[in-house]
């Protein structure tokens, strides 16, 4: 297991779109795990393969409503169903310092598989929709930047740090 570079934006793997897993093997392990420790190294709600580099459809989230966090690994997630809508912020390990107001859904259903191939779904709400939403636009090559309806200034930054 290993931490791995996460990639900023301007690097073209970001926005392309991410080649669908078909094997479950000891290197989608090895990614998965290597996601893991990067994603905590980086005090992360979630990261997409893509952001280390890798075109393959495989995201983490995590649900931080509890006292220990819970982290999903979510290979080849689609979101079979929403409902609902959330206003909040959100922000990216891609695009450091940059903070903007997003409009997702409260709820969602991710179908996806774990790391030996098995199928499940997701149901997630509040945070862990929004996070799921955010790493799965990853997969398609979209930036949290293009959903944007307002960037959040550098006070307005400074003041959330402050509350969390």
């Amino acid at each position: 297991m290993g931490i791995r570079k996460i990639i900023k934006k301007g690097d073209i793997s970001l926005i392309k779109k991410s080649r669908p897993v078909t094997e479950y093997n000891a290197r989608l392990k090895i990614l998965l795990d290597d996601m893991r420790d990067t994603l905590a190294e980086a005090n992360g709600v979630g990261l997409a393969a893509p952001q280390v580099g890798v075109l393959r459809r495989a995201v983490l989230v995590a649900d931080i409503s509890g006292e220990e966090p819970v982290i999903y690994e979510l290979v080849n997630p689609e979101i079979v169903s929403s409902e609902g809508e959330q206003i909040g912020p959100e922000g990216c390990l891609s695009l450091p310092n940059i903070w903007g107001i997003v409009t997702r859904p409260e709820k969602v259903t991710v179908h996806a598989f774990d790391r030996d191939g098995n199928p499940f779904e997701l149901e997630a709400e509040g945070l862990l929709a929004r996070a799921c939403c955010h790493e799965i636009d990853h997969l398609n090559g979209v930036l949290f930047d293009s959903l944007v309806d307002r960037f959040l200034s550098d006070e307005e930054i400074e003041k959330m740090s402050e509350e969390a």
